[in-house]
């Protein structure tokens, strides 16, 4: 089905231009492959502008919103704190099985705080911020996020 997709990259270095976004460019291009309409936006690892880039991502029309980094375990990792506010309902079974499918191929993929649930009339899901983690979580996300968006415009289930 695909729909519109937004990624925001959460980076400190990417934003200030000292290092290329892999993970953000690699996000897109999957969902594109996948039938989604995305772009990449990027920002630093701060609670209110990353709120602010899903708010907006939301209010553009995006039905799902991925965010890469700012999920692990140091002081500036605070995607997941931007995040929970602005969700109307979690969605916990899907970061989850991101974790779950990720540690099969890196056991410290078990350390993302990432969280997915629902804003507004979209699908919001953190992933941790390498290509080896949207790889991994991706998929995931493309399995569910078609059944998602029709239980949102209330649609029943198959």
């Amino acid at each position: 089905m695909g729909g519109v997709a937004r990624v925001i990259t959460v980076s400190d270095r990417a934003a200030a231009g000292v290092r290329d976004d892999r993970s953000g460019p690699l996000a897109a291009e999957l969902l594109h492959a996948a039938g989604w309409a995305s772009t990449v936006v990027v920002v630093p690892d701060e609670r209110e502008q990353i709120a602010d880039a899903v708010r907006h991502a939301v209010a553009e029309g995006g039905r799902l919103v991925i965010t890469t980094g700012g999920t692990g375990l140091s002081p500036r990792d605070v995607t997941p704190e931007a995040t929970a506010p602005l969700l109307d309902r979690a969605v916990p079974g899907i970061a989850e099985e991101i974790r779950r499918v990720g540690s099969v191929h890196v056991p410290t993929a078990l350390l993302s705080r990432g969280l997915a649930g629902v804003h507004g009339g979209a699908l919001v899901v953190n992933l941790a911020g390498s290509p080896g983690a949207v790889r991994d979580g991706i998929p995931v996300v493309l399995s569910l996020a078609d059944h998602v968006i029709a239980q949102l415009d209330g649609g029943d289930h198959p």
